[in-house]
């Protein structure tokens, strides 16, 4: 019985671990020397742990549309700045300030994301991002 105890024991360990691995602290990801600005569609919004995500389609100078993933906080975090699960349907054109991610990808750490209503709300995903965004 203790050899099951601990067998127990051993597996809520590890497996409360395992979200830790996904987390990142912000300069592990993204550049704060490159701020971006994005203005786009929402595609659809992923309210998960630890980082919900937005999905915004922008379309380039060029006219192509790219695809950019834009990272925000835990949801709960999300839910205490004011969001709520219908505050960007999909179709919804934002504008996203952020951080745009060290390998070039279309990818931000947010920051403000302006409605457009205007109304701003800040999606934030790290307490260690610059300042101002």
């Amino acid at each position: 019985m203790r050899n099951l105890l601990v067998l127990a024991a051993a597996i809520v360990v590890v497996a409360a671990g395992a979200p830790l691995r996904a987390h990142h602290a912000f300069a592990a990801e993204f550049d704060g020397a490159k701020p971006v600005t994005i203005t786009g569609t929402v595609t659809k919004m992923d309210w998960i742990n630890p980082h919900a995500w937005l999905y915004i389609d922008v379309k380039g100078p060029d006219g192509k549309v790219v695809g950019w993933m834009v990272e925000g906080g835990a949801p709960n975090a999300l839910l205490r700045r004011g969001w709520n699960r219908r505050s960007v349907p999909a179709g919804t054109v934002v504008t996203v300030q952020g951080f745009r991610a060290k390998d070039g990808s279309a990818r931000a750490s947010g920051g403000a994301v302006t409605l457009p209503d205007g109304t701003k709300l800040f999606i934030g995903a790290s307490p260690d991002a610059p300042e101002g965004k």
